[in-house]
């Protein structure tokens, strides 16, 4: 293990894995607020809208659109 820190300086190492895993999290977080399930910012009123808009009946055609 001693020969690998002679390869790389350990402040480097943890400074670059450090930015990785903010980067690592950051998109993770950016990926679930995309979402409709885990968007935290909108809450329980987002959800709420989404589960009224399913219970909708699909759109019936007009009978003028019909008649073609």
């Amino acid at each position: 293990m001693w020969r690998i820190w002679r390869l790389f300086d350990p402040l480097r190492a943890m400074v670059v894995q450090g930015v990785f895993l903010f980067g690592l999290a950051a998109m993770i977080h950016l990926i679930l607020l995309s979402t409709t399930t885990y968007n935290w910012f909108d809450g329980v009123n987002a959800r709420a809208k989404i589960d009224q808009n399913k219970a909708l009946p699909a759109a019936v055609a007009s009978p003028a659109t019909a008649t073609k």
